[in-house]
């Protein structure tokens, strides 16, 4: 064979070759590329199925379409546990995700893996309930602690008419934002306005529907003289609801605490509730979510006193303990619960 030959002959295979080396490196050079076209902030939250959170996950849709490069990955446990975060938060630091918002159902558990987490470059912070300080970036609260607790005392006392026995029906014992609002109601209830309210239990319904319901039933059997269930909840307080409906004490046992007024507005409907409240959970997924973008950006370093932007939600301000509060909390009731069960 003469070289000619030889070079002719080896034409197609060198073509073809090139043609594989030039798909190769465009799949390569593509990879980055793609990665680069958008901010990857995953939102973590207690469990799936939840409508509180269901709500959060609209409001970082909204800020992820505001934003424009946002890419937002919605995920949590199918069971409020923090083996279950730890799972997926280990899964999103394999991602090389750039941020993760999550709302814990363990402040301390969290912290091992978030911080490996940041050790990767991952920007984490907690909002709803939080993660232990060394943990997380930053935290963002829905609102004022104190005023959370007062104003769930004031509506109880409100339905009560101010003197009887009530109980918490909380989620889980471990719950960050439950136990600091419970310690907060303790507080209120000392008030020598609260005087002639005694709490008489505190019980967990894990932030699952069937055993929050079990505990309500609880609570109504084994305190005969009981008048107000308090669930800081939105599974608790719906699953008290129907609770004090089956067991056809509607009028004599007030339910109360945090929900969503899709969820509540049959309860307030059949009389088993007076009054709710909560902030607008839309408002804390889109401001977590602009919170997040703004540390992935480095706008926002995490430091007391530090500014951060939110969108529509204008700024929040980060305190000593690296944390924030975005609004108080609003009361809903017969007047106003059909028009917001419309909207979350």
């Amino acid at each position: 064979m003469t070289r000619n030959t030889f070079n002719a002959a080896a034409r197609p295979l060198r073509a073809a070759l090139l043609a594989l080396a030039a798909g190769i490196m465009g799949l390569t050079a593509a990879a980055p590329a793609h990665a680069a076209d958008k901010v990857r902030i995953a939102m973590v939250v207690k469990s799936l199925g939840n409508g509180f959170f269901d709500a959060a996950h609209e409001g970082a849709k909204e800020a992820a379409r505001e934003l424009g490069d946002v890419e937002v990955i919605y995920t949590g446990p199918t069971t409020p546990t923090a083996e279950g975060q730890i799972e997926i938060v280990n899964s999103l630091i394999s991602q090389k995700v750039d941020a993760i918002v999550i709302s814990a159902n363990d402040a301390n558990a969290l912290v091992p893996i978030t911080k490996r987490a940041m050790q990767r470059g991952v920007k984490v912070l907690s909002f709803d309930s939080g993660i232990a300080k060394g943990g997380r970036l930053m935290q963002l609260n829905p609102s004022n602690a104190e005023l959370i607790g007062l104003k769930q005392i004031q509506m109880a006392a409100d339905a009560i008419g101010g003197a009887g026995d009530v109980a918490i029906l909380s989620a889980t014992a471990q719950a960050t934002n439950q136990n600091i609002w419970i310690g907060e109601m303790k507080k209120a209830l000392a008030r020598p306005e609260f005087s002639r309210m005694k709490l008489v239990a505190t019980v967990y319904g894990d932030d699952q529907s069937d055993k929050s319901y079990r505990e309500a039933i609880g609570l109504l059997r084994s305190h005969p003289g009981l008048k107000a269930i308090i669930a800081p909840t939105t599974v608790g307080i719906n699953a008290a609801g129907k609770a004090v409906v089956d067991e056809k004490l509607v009028g004599k046992v007030y339910v109360t605490g945090l929900g969503l007024p899709s969820e509540m507005a049959g309860h307030v409907k059949s009389g088993a509730v007076k009054s709710f409240a909560i902030w607008n959970p839309i408002d804390l997924g889109y401001a977590a979510t602009y919170a997040a973008y703004q540390f992935v950006k480095g706008k926002a370093q995490g430091k007391e006193g530090e500014s951060i932007a939110v969108g529509r939600m204008g700024s929040i301000k980060l305190d000593a303990a690296g944390e924030a509060a975005l609004a108080p909390p609003f009361t809903y009731d017969a007047s106003n619960v059909d028009k917001f069960a419309k909207i979350f």
